[in-house]
């Protein structure tokens, strides 16, 4: 399994997670999208720094690590009550 396939999955279990013990919907996408966007510049930083990526290369990977669970987030508030 790729890691960005792994991050993914964990933003959506982060999601999850906070969705079930945070009663106030807004509150835990607030909570979750602030929490994720740290992981995913942290993942982000590694990529360059460690793993020898370019920003550029990295930039992609981050969009779509941090907004695809963020758009699921949204989606996640405005649909499940």
């Amino acid at each position: 399994m790729s890691h960005t396939t792994i991050m993914l999955l964990a933003g959506l279990a982060l999601l999850i997670l906070l969705r079930l013990t945070i009663r106030d919907a807004a509150w835990a996408t607030r909570l979750f999208l602030i929490l994720w966007l740290l992981v995913a510049m942290g993942n982000l930083l590694v990529g360059v720094l460690h793993a020898g990526y370019g920003w550029g290369e990295e930039a992609g990977i981050a969009l779509a690590v941090f907004g695809l669970p963020a758009v699921a987030a949204l989606l996640v508030r405005r649909f499940w009550r």
